[in-house]
This record gives C-alpha cells, sequence and structure tokens, in this order.
C-alpha cells in the first residue's frame, strides 16, 4: 500500500511541479537587469500605425494626440472604427488620422479589425515596411515607435513593447494586484523566455511586424486571445516574436468590475489555449527540435498565477495527507520546495519593480486576490468565455 501511495505522490508531484518549475525559470532569468540591446544600424524603413477602435469616441482623441506628437513625421496613422454606435470615426479624422469603417455584427472581435486595416493598407498606396498595432485606449513611451519598426525591420520578426497598466497606488486592491501579475507576465516571464532562447509574448497592444509577416498572417478570426494565438502561429512558423526593452506601452486601469471581466477574458482564452495548444506545440517541438516552439509550449502549459497557486496549495494539502497515510515525504519535500521557490521569485519581483504598482498593504490581501478569482475559474468549468468585448477603461490624458 505505502508503494502505491508512494508513486501516486510523485505523480502528483510531477504533474503540480512541472508548471511551477517553469515559472520560476521563466522568472528567474528575467528578474536579471536588462542589458541595452545593440540592434545594428539598420534603417527603420517606413511604418504604418494601425489602431483598431470599438466606440473609443471618449479617449481616441487623446491617443492621437499624444501618438502625432511622438511618432516620427510621415507615418501612416489608420484607424480602423470597428461596428462603432459613437462617434469614434468623426472624431479619429478631425484628429488627423486615417480612418476607415467596418460594420459587421455578425463578425466581432480585435482580429476582424486588424485584418480589414490590413487589407486597406494593401489597397491603398505604398505598403509599409512595418505595421505597429496599437489598441486605441493606450499611449505609447516617448521613443516606442521608432524603436519598435528598427527592431522589427532588423530582427525580420514581430516584436512587442514592454506592455503594462499606469501605476496607481491609489486604485483597490484587487485591481493593484492585477497590474502587479501584468508586470510579471508581460515583462519578466516574457524576457525570461527571450533569455533562454524562446519566444517573448505578443500581448495584443504595442506590437510591430514586418509586412510581409503581417500580410500572410491569419487574422480574420473571433478569437478572444487573438495576440496568444498570433504569438503561436508566428513562433510555430519559425519567427518566434521578442521584446524590445526600449519600447513601452501603458494603459489605465479599469475598475473592479470591469478588470474582473477583462482577466475573464484573458484567462479563459489562455486556459482554453492550454487545453488545445499546449501539448501540439510540445509534440511539434520535439518534431522541429525548435527551442522557442519547446520553451512556448511549456510556456502554455503554466495555468495564470493566481490558478497555479491555488492548484499547488491542493496538490501540497493532498501530497500531504499522502505523506501521513505512508506516502513518500520526499515527494512532499520536493513539491513544497518548487512552491516556496516560485512564491520567494513573486516577492523578488516586487521588490524588484513591482512596488511601483502594488503597494506592501495591498500585498496582504493577495489571499483575498485569489478568492475573488474563483468565481472566474469556476466560471471557466462551467462555460468558458468565447465573445469578445471591450474592457473600459478610463480615456487617455
Amino acid at each position: 500500500m505505502s508503494v502505491l501511495l508512494g508513486v501516486v505522490g510523485w505523480l502528483l508531484a510531477v504533474a503540480a511541479g512541472i508548471p511551477l518549475a517553469v515559472f520560476s525559470m521563466e522568472l528567474l532569468a528575467g528578474l536579471a537587469p536588462a542589458r541595452r540591446a545593440r540592434e545594428g544600424a539598420a534603417a527603420q524603413g517606413q511604418a504604418a500605425i494601425l489602431i483598431p477602435a470599438h466606440d473609443e469616441a471618449a479617449g481616441i482623441a487623446a491617443t492621437l494626440a499624444a501618438l502625432f506628437e511622438e511618432g516620427p513625421t510621415g507615418t501612416r496613422v489608420l484607424v480602423v472604427a470597428d461596428n462603432c454606435s459613437d462617434e469614434t470615426a468623426r472624431i479619429a479624422r478631425q484628429a488627423g488620422a486615417e480612418v476607415v469603417e467596418r460594420h459587421d455584427p455578425q463578425a466581432r472581435g480585435k482580429g476582424y479589425a486588424l485584418a480589414f486595416g490590413r487589407d486597406h493598407l494593401a489597397r491603398t498606396g505604398a505598403t509599409p515596411d512595418v505595421v505597429l498595432v496599437l489598441d486605441a485606449d493606450c499611449r505609447l513611451l516617448p521613443g516606442s515607435v521608432a524603436a519598435l519598426a528598427k527592431a522589427a525591420a532588423h530582427h525580420g520578426v514581430p516584436v512587442q513593447a514592454i506592455n503594462l497598466i499606469e501605476a496607481d497606488l491609489g486604485a483597490p486592491p484587487m485591481v493593484q494586484i492585477s497590474s502587479f501579475a501584468m508586470l510579471v507576465k508581460n515583462l519578466y516571464r516574457s524576457r525570461g523566455m527571450q533569455r533562454m532562447g524562446g519566444a517573448a509574448l505578443l500581448t495584443g497592444t504595442g506590437m510591430a511586424f514586418p509586412w510581409k509577416l503581417f500580410a500572410g498572417a491569419d487574422l480574420a478570426t473571433g478569437s478572444i486571445v487573438e495576440d496568444l494565438a498570433l504569438g503561436i502561429a508566428m513562433t510555430r512558423a519559425g519567427h518566434p516574436p521578442r521584446l524590445v526593452g526600449e519600447a513601452g506601452v501603458r494603459s489605465a486601469p479599469a475598475d473592479m468590475a470591469d478588470a474582473l471581466a477583462q482577466r475573464t477574458r484573458w484567462e479563459h482564452g489562455f486556459l482554453q489555449t492550454l487545453k488545445g495548444q499546449a501539448l501540439p506545440v510540445l509534440l511539434g517541438a520535439l518534431r522541429s527540435g525548435s527551442r522557442a516552439e519547446l520553451l512556448l509550449g511549456l510556456h502554455l502549459a503554466v495555468p495564470p498565477l493566481a490558478l497555479l497557486l491555488i492548484l499547488a496549495a491542493a496538490a501540497l494539502a493532498l501530497q500531504a495527507l499522502l505523506a501521513a497515510l505512508g506516502g513518500s515525504v520526499a515527494a512532499l519535500v520536493v513539491l513544497g520546495a518548487l512552491t516556496a521557490l516560485a512564491l520567494l521569485l513573486v516577492v523578488v519581483a516586487w521588490l524588484g519593480g513591482g512596488r511601483t504598482f502594488l503597494s506592501a498593504a495591498a500585498l496582504l490581501r493577495a489571499p483575498l486576490y485569489v478568492l475573488w478569482k474563483l468565481p472566474l475559474y469556476a466560471g471557466f468549468l462551467r462555460k468558458p468565455e468565447a465573445r469578445w468585448t471591450r474592457t473600459p477603461r478610463r480615456p487617455p490624458q
């Protein structure tokens, strides 16, 4: 009986330990200070900025004003007013942008808007060398347009700016913790994957693509995580995206209800991708020998941070019970050590850069954050989110 309990214990330790180990490796590799990249002397080429916008009348003028002030002279800015019921198109035209309108209520989602904008670029005038994608409620940090365009032209692969939520220590604790979780995923883990020889994550805004890749991309889908799907497709095709440390994109935080709705869309989409794509990507990596594809497959096997900790706690409790009944104590120790390492690295991330996004008082509410997200995961088991929805935010200032 003890042998059987020991085998079960080790199987549990392996199943729960692999995601913890992958998470820790990514975070450890990404926490080291950034070294300034040398991109060489490649010219950035002609760039176009594509902005999908759905009912963004409240903030599109501020976004465009900041973009025209920051972007290089002559950069083409195209706004796709997508299934809008407000004055987005009129305001964007008045602000100086080129605007096209798409009306197709049956085909809702950012991917359709991107495909519509791409097709318009291909039909009208000379095609750009590089296409930047920016959400209508985001702002690029100074120098980001040039840095992204140059990096995409130099490397010939998709590139991603560091995409974070604007720090707001006055926001509710749950919103602060969500912003910190985005820092961990979009900066530290993405940078860690790249440093280990893998692909960085595409995160939906602040992305840039060489035209030849963008022209052939499968964009016209209703995926609720179109950025993740696009990154997987590019990596599997041999074009792993890169993170550009000199470029940044910021968005205003949502309120608690809207933040939970946004996390529901993101995390349900990621979990559906985990279920359907992690194993095929890993098997593809074994066939091709691609390190980038292997690391991406391992990344896809790691659930979102709150769920990862919930599963680790449940596995530890079950492991302790098995050990008490005569199972392997060593398996319990190994799983406990991996869980402790993951938690330690999260604390290091908070000490390193996270205190700007998450106050110490809010950090102490982290267990409540996990409870706050339990309905999200229960909802995934009942009925996964499958419909794209716009997240309301404060307009850009």
